[in-house]
């Protein structure tokens, strides 16, 4: 069995995410690659937040919330457009819909990829947030990945 794995070509795990995908730049997501994703599983989706922002945000900042990924996607492309598939993408805590890109207020801070791989679809609206999309995956995880990066102001 290959294991479940995310990774992007843009940048390698622990490495700089490039300017280009930060929120006062052109605020697009990296493209991303999946592979190992279990066979029975329904649906894909990803989280991106940012563990380092619980200092200054008072929180884990949520940038990027998609679900209902078609499984065998095998690559999410930068900018992915969710509208184009059957996934949706979640309310960010910019308050906008879709992704929004690292934008440390204090140095340089770690982000997280996390690519979940479900047993189900979710039946969740646009401009859902993190913590409905959480108890909605309760019991349906299969496996996860994940991919960090770093960005600095």
């Amino acid at each position: 069995m290959v294991a479940f794995t995310l990774t992007s070509p843009a940048f390698d795990d622990g490495a700089p995410i490039p300017r280009e995908y930060g929120y006062t730049e052109r605020n697009v997501n990296p493209p991303l690659s999946v592979a190992g994703v279990p066979e029975d599983a329904a649906s894909l989706a990803v989280v991106m937040d940012d563990p380092d922002a619980l200092e200054p945000a008072g929180k884990i900042w949520d940038h990027w919330l998609v679900w209902n990924v078609p499984a065998d996607v095998g690559t999410i492309p930068e900018g992915y457009d969710a509208t184009e598939t059957e996934a949706t993408e979640g309310r960010n805590d910019f308050g906008e819909p879709g992704y929004g890109g690292p934008n440390p207020p204090d140095g340089r801070h770690t982000y997280r990829f996390v690519a979940y791989a479900l047993d189900t679809t979710l039946s969740l609206g646009p401009g859902t947030t993190k913590d409905d999309f959480e108890a909605a995956t309760e019991g349906h995880v299969l496996d996860e990945a994940t991919l960090e990066g770093t960005y600095a102001p």
